[in-house]
């Protein structure tokens, strides 16, 4: 049975809103900062971690943005984002980059009557509430997508994120991917000047703002949807089909990664093909510096690859997907290569 958001939360808070685990004398004590997608997940592996080895992950779920700036600051051992930076990024900041797992993301409501997975949405539909085109719940174009739904004559309020998110670097991708009007007026990245709604920070802030706000919609990472009990949609796909955020979606899109072709792991995954691929998926990522002691990032790295392999089981009771054994050996070998701390 999966433990309540609450509960996860309980577990892995602590000080300055850092994932704080035990303490130990002799344990090594690493701190990380970025986005909050990973954030369930990653606490469950460091308190797992923890009860293994004794070593002690500080992580603040602060958002990619946060992250990365952190990280380019020196004042974490590594950071998280759920946006991967282009290659003169990472040499401009003498930082290595690697995919730890795959997150899912998903369109959230709260309207009365409505139960999860009882509505469906295109992406163009989807697109076009969040330029402020489409203002009421009951409108044709989703009435058109959901006929038998009892849709109510009440105002959409849209709610996003506030702060520098990873999360929202993936969902206006795929909105810009599937509305030329969006891509071209708003565009993709961690902030944008949305033209509607209403902010919240974290994943936590926008699933905080949908459970207490009728008539609201938002996204976020699967994970927070369904430890809070929010009411998912489900969604039409590239292909035409309609999908549930399921495991079994969240694994048929992430098939489709091939980190072998591109450089430093680069690989956006929204929209992928195929009848039962979840539309908006993606890889999260670990970043490290190169000019960090190698003992240091050593440290690191043990936790990342336990969390990597002995970690798969945390992964998938939470819903992320976790990569193959040939993707595993890959990000190790980048270990050797560009960290020099492997193994």
């Amino acid at each position: 049975m999966k433990k309540s958001f609450k509960t996860l939360i309980t577990t892995v808070a602590g000080t300055a809103a850092a994932a704080v685990i035990a303490t130990s004398a002799m344990a090594v004590n690493l701190n990380g900062a970025g986005g909050t997608a990973i954030y369930p997940v990653l606490g469950l592996w460091a308190q797992h971690y923890q009860q293994k080895t004794g070593n002690q992950i500080n992580y603040q779920a602060i958002g990619s943005g946060g992250g990365i700036q952190q990280i380019e600051a020196k004042t974490v051992d590594f950071a998280n984002s759920d946006k991967p930076l282009l290659h003169a990024d990472l040499v401009k900041n003498n930082l290595m980059q690697f995919p730890q797992v795959i997150i899912s993301i998903v369109p959230v409501v709260h309207l009365p009557g409505i139960r999860a997975g009882e509505l469906v949405i295109d992406g163009p539909t989807l697109a076009d509430i969040y330029l402020g085109k489409i203002t009421k719940w009951n409108d044709p174009a989703l009435r058109k997508l959901n006929p038998k739904a009892p849709l109510p004559n009440m105002a959409i309020l849209t709610v996003h994120r506030s702060d520098g998110s990873g999360t929202t670097f993936n969902f206006t991708n795929y909105l810009g991917k599937v509305s030329p009007e969006w891509k071209s007026t708003v565009g993709s990245d961690t902030s944008v000047s949305w033209p509607n709604g209403i902010g919240g920070k974290g994943n936590a802030g926008v699933a905080g703002s949908v459970q207490q706000t009728v008539g609201s919609i938002g996204y976020v990472e699967y994970a927070y949807a369904s430890q809070n009990h929010l009411s998912h949609m489900d969604m039409i796909n590239a292909a035409g089909a309609r999908v549930k955020p399921t495991m079994e979606a969240f694994q048929t899109a992430a098939a489709n990664a091939d980190f072998t072709k591109v450089q430093d792991f680069y690989l956006i995954l929204t929209d992928q093909p195929g009848a039962g691929s979840w539309p908006i998926t993606a890889a999260t990522y670990m970043l490290m510096r190169k000019d960090y002691p190698a003992a240091r990032n050593h440290d690191v790295l043990v936790f990342l690859d336990w969390a990597l392999k002995g970690g798969q089981a945390d992964s998938k009771k939470l819903d992320y997907v976790p990569f193959p054994d040939a993707v595993v050996k890959q990000i190790e070998e980048s270990w050797t290569s560009e960290l020099h701390a492997w193994p």
